[in-house]
């Protein structure tokens, strides 16, 4: 009885004591709020994660990336004291982008001399370029050179034609040979004739020797050369004077640099310069600039500096990427910034870079800068910066997309705001959508008349896409052509720079298509032209009837993309009839 009163007391104690580890601990002081578990609950259902390599992934819950498989990470959700124009970002972030700064004014690669450096290719040199062209109207019975990169020699048997002009002109020769003891002009007209269709005095002979007509005739090369370029093939008909080859000899050669305009006055020809090709990074190639366009290029601000090289043992191929440094002058300011070309993002418009504005913490501030120009994988800089600033060298990009998706100011959004994305719209199928992944864009603004006659074009471009499902390359490029002239005629007087960039772009993708008759070039095409099309499509305010956004992240070498659908069955355009099904519905805008 009394070991039973001990067993029971003992199982009192270690059951209080018990309670008090787990119970002891929680108790709050007077006044404090208890919170309860739905509670916490509900704080934690706030929370958003994205994935630090892809910041366009945002979900309310932890996980997995839907594109990398990485462990998503808490998605800042506020920063205190920040302007528009800055971000901060985790330190996990931005180890595992890879994200890295320098101080401006210790430039690694910089060039500490006073030489000018230039980029540039090897081009042919057009003053050894020739044209082997077809002397007669015929027919090519045989070509004997027929690929490009082969070698001819002067005087090689090129191609046989088959000409009833030049047939026809034998026949001539055969009887003003009897009368040209009587009518030695008309003889000499003829004999004239064929000598102008490159027929020699041996030939000529021949023919009237042998007293027989031929029926198909040589063409013979008259350089010797590389064939840079293959116009005809056998049993073409050719016109007198059509190409058939394009030769270049390639014993010298043209290394093409371009030059950027603060650079232009320290250039002239005769200069030396050196030249540096990637396949042979060890040796230089001693050259001297022969040319310097007069002309400066509106697109890209740069003028062509070339400069001629031999080309012993062939050692430099057209095409391949070449390096030049010019001794430059004794005018270097030491005041000029240069940083890399990577740290600049360049909209057509601004130039912009990241600055590091905080030592201790991983603060970031976009800011504008005006540059100078660009000597090799340097850029100078006018304005924006100055010496001793840490900007970001590496990651920039990949920042400035997780500045777009807080609303911060970004390089496509000069004003800020937030940022539309596939999750923030739920439709019924929330455990779909929380895994999809929706390209990011800005919002726009159409007109109710241009929202209205976009929604009758957009028609021509689900008829389209329905083709491509089909995958009848000759079907999708008539309805291509029709879908350009539909969007095409759409009014864009009232349109601002975005939503005209957006449409105009949709046209190029649907001319592009049209003027493909390969299934997977149409394709390629159609993952830019449905980024645009489904961009402007969100920003439509009540269409007329629902559409879809469906996404396949196996489309675009598993990159994912989208499409718009009227129905929210997956029939997907990208693959054959064996994929078909693949992808999911991510938003629907109605």
């Amino acid at each position: 009885m009394k070991k039973n009163v001990l067993y029971l007391v003992a199982a009192v104690f270690v059951g209080l004591l018990c309670g008090y580890f787990i119970f002891g601990t929680n108790s709050t002081a007077p006044g404090e709020k208890v919170h309860n578990d739905h509670d916490h609950e509900e704080v934690g259902s706030s929370e958003m994660w994205t994935c630090s390599m892809h910041p366009q992934i945002m979900q309310p819950e932890p996980g997995d990336c839907p594109i990398c498989g990485m462990d998503l990470i808490p998605a800042e959700t506020g920063a205190d004291g920040l302007s528009a124009n800055e971000i901060k970002m985790t330190e996990n972030a931005i180890a595992l982008a890879n994200i890295q700064t320098t101080i401006v004014g210790s430039v690694a690669g910089a060039s500490g001399d006073n030489s000018i450096l230039l980029s540039g290719k090897i081009v042919p040199n057009d003053e050894n370029n020739a044209v082997q062209a077809s002397y007669f109207d015929g027919r090519l019975e045989r070509l004997h050179v027929n690929y490009e990169g082969q070698k001819i020699q002067k005087g090689q048997l090129l191609a046989t034609i088959y000409s009833p002009n030049l047939v026809a002109a034998q026949q001539e020769l055969l009887t003003t040979a009897t009368l040209k003891e009587s009518q030695p002009d008309l003889y000499e007209a003829v004999r004239n004739k064929l000598k102008l269709w490159k027929l020699s005095d041996a030939q000529i002979a021949a023919i009237e020797t042998t007293g027989k007509v031929k029926d198909n005739f040589p063409i013979y090369a008259t350089v010797t050369g590389t064939v840079t370029e293959v116009t005809a093939r056998e049993g073409d008909y050719v016109k007198q004077g059509q190409p058939i080859l394009k030769v270049s000899n390639l014993t010298t050669v043209w290394a093409e640099f371009d030059a950027y305009e603060n650079q232009i006055s320290s250039l002239k020809v005769g200069q030396k310069i050196k030249v540096v090709s990637n396949a042979y990074a060890a040796k230089e190639f001693e050259a001297t600039v022969s040319f310097v366009d007069p002309i400066l290029s509106n697109a890209t601000r740069t003028v062509i500096v070339r400069a001629i090289l031999k080309n012993t043992n062939d050692l430099f191929k057209p095409g391949m990427f070449v390096t030049g440094k010019i001794s430059g002058d004794n005018n270097h300011n030491e005041d000029v910034i240069t940083v890399p070309a990577s740290a600049v993002m360049w909209t057509g418009e601004r130039s912009l870079v990241y600055v590091k504005t905080s030592v201790d913490q991983p603060i970031f501030e976009m800011r504008e800068v005006k540059i100078n120009g660009r000597n090799g994988e340097n850029i100078s800089i006018a304005s924006g910066l100055q010496h001793g600033e840490e900007i970001v060298t590496n990651g920039t990009f990949t920042i400035d997309a997780a500045a777009q998706l807080q609303g911060k100011k970004s390089m496509m959004n000069k004003m800020g705001g937030r940022v539309m994305t596939g999750h923030e719209h739920h439709t019924g199928m929330e455990a779909t959508s929380n895994k999809a992944e929706t390209s990011s864009h800005m919002e726009m603004e159409f007109s109710k008349s241009f929202q209205d006659d976009f929604s009758k074009a957009l028609h021509t471009y689900l008829e389209m896409k329905d083709e491509f499902v089909s995958g009848e390359p000759q079907q999708i490029t008539s309805l291509a052509k029709k879908a350009a002239a539909a969007f095409e005629s759409l009014p864009k007087k009232d349109l601002g720079t975005l939503e005209k960039e957006h449409l105009e772009k949709s046209i190029a993708m649907f001319s592009a298509i049209g003027n493909s008759g390969h299934l997977e070039q149409q394709r390629e095409h159609l993952v830019v032209l449905n980024e645009h099309m489904v961009a402007m499509a969100m920003n439509l305010k009540s269409p007329s009837e629902n559409l879809y956004v469906q996404r396949c992240p196996m489309a675009n070498s598993n990159q994912g993309a989208v499409w718009l659908s009227l129905d929210d069955e997956i029939r997907n355009p990208y693959f054959d009839s064996g994929m078909l099904t693949c992808g999911s519905v991510v938003q629907v805008i109605q």
